[in-house]
């Protein structure tokens, strides 16, 4: 699925989202800023961070739509080809070692994760930063954001701090610049405690969350708070990459900061439901936490480091339509994603779909903009079947298809 071209108010991948009155957003990842955007200087902490490297990528701006809106921001980095090595004896944990009812204090929650939260520096072509990671196996498999890494992605290092004060150089196994996630290989080492991943599917607005990782470089910072919404669409581009990830985020007032990008954010079993990846920020241009923060739901990332870590290229669901946002009469209101043009042969075009549609829900998610369309679909697995809402006209219809592949 694609969005049709916007107005010209809406800028291309390679320049930060900017709508009038809106507030602004970035990555929580610790990293060189694009040169166009003014950022703010950190201190360096010793033995973690270049003096005087910039932080946050850029000032980003939500797409118009109310709540029902995306959020946007825009991951950094100027390279686009990564190495790849095959990992071995991968251990990933299931969920079904830990059960969802259990709930552990914030300290027990503490202790089971923290062993399996890495920081990851990274140095490129235009500066260093860091960011964090979740051990995904014994030998050093980690998950990550792609905007931690891809700036090393060409020419660039990657190196991966380990909670006992180790370090290791690290290779880039696989990229997903469509989900914001990508899986290193840490080099020699063995040993390794894997994080417990859970479910993102169980969590419930209101549900106690933890949030570990790096922020501005201190190293197994512990932050709580609650999931304040779900399926909230989050949208960003970044300079290097052609394309924009789009991922139906985990809102919640958990502290993220420069720095927490791909970091867990677990539930009180300690089992990880999402993978931090951005925050929301004051449209003054401050760039600390303001209780907004965004991650990438588990269910989505386990299934693309999983296909990431066999060298394999990830693939998404699609329904095979271009669309763009459709508004109410005051052309500001988001009310949902317009059908443009319907992709011969493709899930849409078999489902009946046609031009001028409007879609307005999958399943039980409300649709009010182009990007919830696509953050919606790309919550699923090509093959899966789910139920759209559409307006057609006067008439209100549900059509079910059966998602087909960008791979394909």
């Amino acid at each position: 699925m694609t969005q049709m071209p916007r107005p010209s108010a809406e800028p291309g991948a390679d320049s930060p989202h900017q709508y009038p009155h809106a507030d602004t957003y970035q990555p929580s990842w610790a990293g060189a800023s694009r040169t166009q955007q003014p950022a703010d200087r950190l201190s360096a902490s010793p033995g973690r961070r270049l003096p005087g490297f910039l932080v946050a990528a850029a000032l980003l701006a939500g797409l118009v739509g109310g709540v029902g809106g995306a959020t946007g921001y825009d991951a950094l980095s100027p390279d686009d080809a990564a190495s790849t090595t095959n990992a071995t004896d991968r251990t990933v944990v299931s969920a079904n070692s830990a059960s969802n009812d259990s709930s552990d204090s914030v300290q027990e929650v503490s202790e089971k994760v923290l062993p399996s939260v890495v920081q990851i520096n990274v140095r490129g072509q235009q500066g260093a930063g860091s960011g964090s990671g979740i051990v995904l196996s014994s030998d050093g498999q980690v998950l990550t954001n792609n905007h931690v890494v891809e700036a090393a992605a060409e020419q660039g290092t990657v190196t991966v701090a380990f909670p006992d004060g180790t370090t290791a150089p690290a290779e880039i196994v696989g990229r997903d610049p469509l989900t914001d996630l990508a899986v290193i290989q840490a080099e020699g080492t063995s040993g390794l405690t894997p994080a417990t991943l859970g479910s993102s599917s169980d969590l419930a607005v209101g549900q106690e969350v933890v949030a570990i990782g790096s922020p501005y470089g201190l190293e197994s910072t512990v932050t709580t708070g609650i999931v304040s919404a779900l399926n909230r669409p989050v949208t960003s581009g970044s300079p290097g990459e052609q394309s924009t990830s789009v991922f139906p985020g985990i809102q919640t007032d958990a502290a993220i900061n420069p720095g927490n990008s791909g970091g867990p954010l677990v539930n009180t079993a300690g089992q990880v439901v999402g993978i931090n990846s951005a925050i929301r920020t004051s449209s003054s241009g401050s760039d600390g936490s303001i209780g907004l923060g965004f991650a990438i739901p588990i269910d989505l990332a386990r299934s693309v480091a999983g296909q990431l870590s066999d060298g394999q290229t990830a693939t998404h669901a699609e329904i095979g339509v271009q669309v763009t946002d459709a508004t109410a009469s005051d052309g500001v209101t988001g009310i949902g994603a317009a059908v443009e043009q319907v992709n011969a042969g493709t899930a849409a075009d078999e489902a009946g779909l046609r031009g001028g549609d409007v879609v307005t829900g999958v399943d039980d998610q409300s649709v009010t903009s182009a990007d919830a369309l696509v953050a919606a679909v790309r919550g699923y697995r090509p093959g899966d079947t789910v139920t759209l809402t559409l307006q057609r006209g006067d008439q209100e219809l549900d059509t079910r298809l059966t998602l087909g592949s960008d791979g394909a």
